[in-house]
Parts: structure tokens; sequence; C-alpha cells
């Protein structure tokens, strides 16, 4: 087996093939005065089962680019079975036409990445649960619930004084299932409103009659939001001061990917939350770490994902 990993996140990559026991398999990558790439593979893989580690995340396009051409060397030169390790998934959000005229973005980058030649893909918190079904290879849709929900236990959050947030209705299912996981643990949601004439879509209300938590009292109380990925930090910013207002205690924020804008970072340190914890399945460079940002890892779930 090898593993090799593109430009996007080599740190991740690196824990993975830790993971499995193996060294990275070096690629040689030129790129051109007008920035196109051309990569080598540096080992042979013939007949070998190889593993991809390339999560399309900012620079999208150029990560989408690289794992093209990846798949397509390891592929003419005799790979076996080619696995796409992609934890986060650019252009998920564009799952379908919404618009007339529209193209269906998603679908052009997985018919190109199957015509390429992978066998497998592996992913992670997908933004609609609707996308595993536009694949016609094998795909594994992976959560950080187990992650998130284990690093809630070794924290001490299970008691009582604890209620799990979805920042909008959408998020309501990614809930549950961390409520299932913590024995339970009660939940609400927070409900948006967009102003028309603005257009500035805001935190108005906490609905409780389809949750699990019917108190409508958050007084003192613990509150871990949970949501997918985490992209100008303004829902988490909203949600964080109307909780605020509802004298919540302490609160934290729990996200699988941390595709952060360049206004994020000051917008989460200055928000009203204790700490934001991330998966790895983005990286983070240095330029948008902040204080209260942690950071645990999917490597092994990953490699456990793997091995089986």
């Amino acid at each position: 087996m090898k593993i090799v990993t593109g430009s996007s996140n080599t740190d991740l990559a690196e824990k993975i093939a830790k993971q499995l026991g193996l060294e990275l398999t070096p690629l040689e990558t030129f790129i051109f005065p007008d920035g196109e790439r051309r990569i080598r593979v540096l080992d042979n893989v013939l007949e070998d089962d190889c593993i991809v580690v390339q999560p399309t995340s900012p620079n999208v396009d150029t990560n989408y680019i690289e794992l093209f051409l990846i798949v397509d060397a390891l592929k003419r030169n005799g790979a076996r079975d080619i696995t796409v390790i992609m934890p986060y998934m650019g252009y998920q959000r564009q799952d379908h036409q919404f618009r007339d005229g529209e193209c269906v973005s998603l679908e052009v980058m997985i018919k190109a990445v199957e015509s390429l030649g992978a066998d497998k893909i592996i992913t992670f918190d997908m933004h609609s649960i609707r996308i595993p079904d536009l694949f016609h290879i094998p795909i594994k849709h992976l959560s950080a619930i187990p992650i998130f929900a284990q690093t809630i236990r070794k924290n001490g959050w299970e008691n009582d004084d604890t209620i799990l947030i979805s920042p909008d209705m959408g998020g309501i299912n990614r809930i549950k299932l961390l409520s299932e996981a913590l024995d339970n643990m009660p939940y609400a949601n927070v409900v948006k409103n967009r102003d028309l004439a603005t257009g500035k879509v805001v935190a108005a209300d906490v609905d409780c009659e389809s949750s699990t938590w019917k108190k409508k009292s958050f007084e003192g109380k613990r509150l871990i939001l949970v949501d997918d990925m985490i992209s100008s930090g303004h829902t988490i910013d909203e949600a964080g001061k109307l909780l605020k207002k509802l004298d919540a205690g302490d609160m934290y924020t729990f996200v699988t990917h941390a595709i952060f804008s360049s206004e994020a970072p000051q917008i989460l340190q200055n928000s009203a939350m204790e700490n934001i914890y991330v998966t790895d399945s983005v990286f983070v460079p240095k330029v948008k770490q902040f204080a209260k940002l942690k950071v645990v890892s999917i490597a092994k779930k990953v490699g456990e994902e793997i091995k089986s």
C-alpha cells in the first residue's frame, strides 16, 4: 500500500500515514510560470493499492486540479486501486441547480475524479445527505460526531447543566446524532430570520418546541453549538449574542470543517464562545489561527476506516 498527498493538508496526510505505519510516497511537483502544475510519482506503484490525501479546501480550484493530476499519475503508472481521502469536499454547497441556467459544480468535480480512475472516496460531514447519491463509485461518508462526543466527555461536560445547540434548523439531524452519542443530552436549535431589506440573516429566537429542551430557560447553562463548517463566523457569532441575552453560561462551538474566510478569526475570537473546536479536515494556516481555536484530529478515524 502507498500513500501520497497533495499540498492542501500535508499535516493530516502525515498523521494518517503514521496511523497506517507507512511513509508518504514522494511526489515531484513543478509549477510553471503561468501556474500550470506537473505531477510525477517518484515511487513504483505498479499493482499497489494507493491512497491519496487531498481535502479540496481553499484554494478549492487549485486543490481539485492537483487531485486530478495525482490520480491520473497513479493510474497511468499502474496503481491497482485508488482511494481518495477528501475530508472536505469543495463545491458541495453547489450540489443541485438552484436557478435556471446554472451548472451543478459538484457533479462536474465528481465526474472528473471518477473518470480519471479513482475507485473509492472517503469524506467527512458533507453539507447535504443527498451528495453520496451523486457518486457512481463507493463513497464512505464519515462523521466527526464521535470525535466531538469523546472530547465533550473528556472535558466532563456530560452533566445536566449542558445543552446542545444547532445554530440553524439545517443542522438538527447533526445535533440529534451528537445527542444520542452523549446519552440523549438535551438539545435545541436557533431560529434565524432574514431582513428582506438588507438580506442580512440574524439569530432571532430559540425553538424549543421541536427540541428536547422544553424549558425555554438557558440561564447559567453550558451550551455547545455544533455545525458542519465555519466560513465567515457570522452564524456562530449571531447565535452567541442571542444566547447570551438569554443568560446562557459558558458556550463552546464544535465544527468539522474550518473554512475560514479572512475575517473569520477575528469574528470568532471576539465572539461569546469560550473555545472553537474544529477538526484538521482542513489545514488552518498560522495567519488564521487564534487564541480560542482548538484542533482535534480525524487521522485515527480515517486510519481505522482504511484498515477495516
